[in-house]
């Protein structure tokens, strides 16, 4: 664990169902929700340079949630680690919360983008990691996690057929495959990232020794996907 998160670690993973519990109230998306808990927690907990304290670092890592629906999982996570108070979550999707059913970037500190329409968060990432290289910086890393139904929209094939010529090395991106998607894909979703270039591994989207090390492989000179399968939303 990084020095940034473990002074953010308030609530530790066996809390994070207790903290989504807390949060009510219809329109909740809760497959979409639990099918992302163990990725957001790998990620913030032993992964992501990014803390309470440096939210506007311009060093930090950069997380993009492009699959902001049903973000409960994400307020968790970030509540578990000191972005936001625990005593807000009862309050999700409420007029007066910040916690809305889509996350709001000029709402809560720690979040990146406002997101929930689907296919749009992979291509702001690919601008992200190109407006770092330009800006001279080689330390942030950009992750963002979309979800495997997100890959049918034309704007995420244009994003990553881009990346990989591009060598956006410090581009990561995770699909959290829960088998939501209407086409299918020749080969799998792991081909389409290949065929452009890109570095990719499939993992159990539940194992989260199987995550960190997909996580921290190295890809020199070529952006990064791991697909996480995880439980389909129908079972």
């Amino acid at each position: 664990m990084n020095t940034d998160t473990a002074r953010a670690h308030l609530h530790g993973y066996g809390e994070l169902p207790r903290l989504m519990g807390l949060m009510t109230g219809d329109e909740k998306h809760g497959p979409a929700a639990t099918s992302t808990l163990d990725v957001l927690w790998v990620l913030h907990d032993r992964v992501l340079r990014i803390s309470p304290e440096r939210t506007d670092d311009p060093e930090r890592d950069r997380f993009l949630l492009s699959k902001g629906h049903g973000p409960m999982a994400y307020y968790a996570v970030l509540a578990a680690k000191g972005f936001l108070p625990v005593d807000r979550l009862p309050g999700f999707g409420s007029y007066d919360s910040p916690l809305g059913h889509h996350p709001d970037r000029t709402l809560l500190p720690g979040v990146e983008i406002g997101s929930g329409s689907l296919g749009h968060g992979l291509p702001i990432a690919v601008g992200e990691a190109l407006g770092l290289r330009a800006q001279g910086r080689p330390d942030p890393a950009v992750w963002v996690l979309v979800g495997d139904a997100e890959l049918d929209e034309g704007s995420n094939h244009e994003a990553i057929a881009f990346a990989g010529p591009a060598a956006l090395d410090r581009l990561h991106v995770v699909v959290v495959d829960n088998a939501s998607a209407s086409h299918a894909r020749p080969g799998g979703i792991a081909a389409r990232f290949g065929a452009a270039g890109w570095s990719v591994v499939t993992v159990d989207g539940h194992d989260h020794e199987a995550l960190h090390a997909a996580f921290t492989r190295p890809h020199p000179g070529r952006p990064h996907a791991v697909v996480a399968r995880t439980r389909s939303k129908n079972a």
